[in-house]
């Protein structure tokens, strides 16, 4: 037997909705509102995160896409980005034409350094692009600073850390667009998508065409889009799922103290919160200078791990 190091947690409610999506025939929507689960899903999520909008779309790196295509990105500009996160950060810059302009990270845990960033600001930079990594925030604090003095808009990428919060306060919800992933080893699931999230009204009318080829109504097109959108079963998917992270988000706190304490006494270095600061445990992540050993060992005894 092997312990996963994810894996998505489905069950009969799940099932039963696509079941009645697939009898009932409306899979997807072509309305810029979306179909009416994906507005269920999205109404819900606002409401967990306490964001005015969330805009349900197709993966956390199509929510990337559209954040950037909503600050009208384009070729020739630099967006700020951490040197240690998932590619599809990067990735999503380079679809606008943008240059990524990796930023080093912070050894405690792993987001990106608010110094280094300061430097690698250029005339060229148009945004910044934490990562809140293995569901560990970001420095708010620091970055809402470097924002405010430079002028540059920041999009959160929160695709590990649906749940974490910072005094009480959801991860992307602190600047203009927080970006989530519902990839099935994330928190929750539904089975692929993804969500932004922002205040902004003007941002929400401009994502909800961006995911839509960029049409206001029938085939009238006014900006450049793409079909970002989000099928009803995946939604249905979603809101299911939803429903039930407040538990699993229980679950993995709980499983994280528990194994904080079984191995406090090792000669490695185990996750921390810092103050006010409330971590999803999306990942429990570990540092030591014999990792391949320690990966070694725990893959020869059925416990998965692996080297991010």
């Amino acid at each position: 037997m092997k312990i996963a190091i994810n894996i998505p947690i489905v069950g009969k409610e799940e099932i039963s909705a696509v079941t009645s999506i697939l009898r009932n025939g409306a899979l997807t929507s072509s309305a810029n509102q979306g179909g009416k689960h994906v507005q269920d899903f999205e109404k819900l999520t606002a409401s967990f995160v306490k964001s005015k909008y969330v805009i349900a779309v197709n993966s956390g790196t199509a929510a990337l896409q559209a954040a950037l295509y909503a600050l009208d990105i384009k070729y020739g500009d630099e967006v700020l980005v951490p040197s240690f996160t998932f590619v599809a950060t990067a990735n999503a810059v380079i679809s606008t034409g943008a240059k990524p302009i990796f930023v080093d990270i912070l050894k405690e845990n792993y987001t990106i350094d608010p110094d280094d960033l300061e430097k690698k600001i250029t005339k060229k930079t148009r945004a910044i692009i934490p990562v809140h990594l293995y569901g560990n925030v970001a420095n708010i604090e620091r970055l809402t600073e470097i924002s405010k003095k430079y002028n540059l808009p920041i999009i959160e990428d929160s695709a590990q850390s649906l749940g974490s919060t910072y005094k009480r306060k959801h991860t992307g919800t602190f600047f203009e667009m927080g970006c989530f992933s519902m990839y099935p080893a994330k928190v929750m699931t539904s089975g692929e998508g993804g969500f932004i999230v922002t205040n902004n009204k003007k941002f929400r009318d401009k994502l909800l065409m961006i995911r839509n080829h960029g049409m206001v109504n029938g085939y009238d097109t006014k900006i450049f889009g793409l079909n970002l959108r989000l099928p009803e079963i995946n939604a249905a998917i979603a809101t299911i799922q939803m429903k039930k992270l407040p538990n699993f988000l229980k679950s993995r706190k709980r499983n994280a103290e528990l194994l904080s304490k079984l191995i406090s006494n090792l000669n490695i270095v185990i996750p921390s919160q810092r103050k006010d600061e409330n971590v999803n445990w999306y990942l429990y992540t570990i540092a030591t200078d014999k990792r391949n050993k320690f990966l070694k060992k725990l893959n020869e005894k059925g416990i998965c791990a692996e080297s991010y």
